[in-house]
């Protein structure tokens, strides 16, 4: 077991440091001055020089990327172009705020979808099946920030059950897990939790049907076991990669949740990345992607590791 920790932590170094060339890289391309959103329209050249100097623009990019890299490993992402304020700052505050909303998310969608594949993999060619499959395939074809849209319509405009936008009473940036923080989340979550709940809950519904198709279920059926627990060896069986689609699709909520936090005004990655790429800010937008692609790549890697425990056989190929 620790042979596999250790040779799959030596694959996530390499991936790491590309994935740092690849932002910085991306970053650079994309067309504009990212010194427009602080200068004045009469700015002189000589103005213009001393901010290039003072946040390194004026360096070729290989000495750029090298200056950024050897920064980043020592915490500092640099100085945000329009706040002014530290980056790393700014981007610990959102992603604590993105990670706790995905997170959420996640484990509704995760119950859900676990709930509705298991229902439609146990009995496939049922009415329980074909609603179960329905609801993920919903899940999966309508647009998340549509379904916020009209989840804030509903359950705020019409309803006024609860509140539509912010993180927090009176727009406070303080988290408190308690009901009057928690219904700030709630909208947001559930509009996040149904693609995950749709990919979860078709994945899992096409491995039960083949789990139970298998030898070793027909032998215990054959041996007199019941219905719970051959329930208990699908479910065992099926939790490793079960296991690895909800690690993937906290991911992917994590650097997918733009459209959901503008939708909610929530104070996230997403939000974050929204205003850094409408302000041309190139610090706050190349050190929230270089986090939020390295938080991806160790949550594969927390994944890989689960798997391996759940299911030693993995870690023997």
């Amino acid at each position: 077991m620790l042979a596999y920790l250790f040779r799959r932590i030596l694959y996530t170094l390499p991936i790491m440091l590309g994935v740092a060339l690849v932002c910085f890289s991306l970053v650079h391309i994309a067309p504009g001055d990212p010194l427009v959103s602080v200068l004045p329209a009469d700015a002189s050249v000589e103005l213009q020089t001393q901010l290039r100097t003072a946040y390194g623009f004026d360096r070729p990019l290989p000495e750029q990327f090298a200056r950024w890299t050897w920064r980043a490993l020592h915490g500092d992402l640099g100085l945000s172009i329009a706040s002014s304020r530290p980056v790393a700052a700014e981007v610990l505050r959102a992603v604590l705020n993105t990670l706790r909303l995905a997170v959420v998310g996640t484990a509704i969608g995760f119950v859900f979808g676990c709930l509705f594949g298991f229902v439609a993999g146990y009995f496939r060619n049922s009415w329980p099946d074909r609603l179960a499959s329905m609801l993920s395939v919903l899940g999966v074809s309508v647009p998340h920030y549509w379904l916020g849209m009209v989840l804030v319509i509903v359950f705020s405009s019409q309803l006024m059950w609860l509140p539509a936008t912010g993180a927090g009473p009176g727009g406070s940036g303080q988290w408190a897990w308690d009901w009057e923080h928690l219904q700030f989340m709630l909208l947001p979550a559930l509009a996040m939790s149904v693609i995950p709940m749709g990919i979860i809950a078709r994945t899992v519904r096409a491995l039960v049907a083949e789990l139970l198709d298998q030898e070793f279920i027909i032998g215990l059926r054959a041996k007199g076991l019941t219905h719970l627990g051959v329930f208990r060896h699908v479910v065992k069986n099926a939790a490793p990669t079960a296991l690895a689609v909800m690690g993937l699709q906290l991911g992917y909520l994590l650097g997918g949740s733009i459209l959901i936090e503008t939708v909610f005004s929530w104070p996230g990655t997403g939000f974050l990345l929204n205003a850094a790429i409408f302000q041309r800010d190139l610090p706050l937008l190349q050190g929230t992607i270089l986090v939020l692609a390295l938080f991806f790549v160790l949550l594969n890697l927390l994944v890989d590791v689960l798997q391996t425990l759940l299911d030693p056989r993995i870690a023997r190929s």
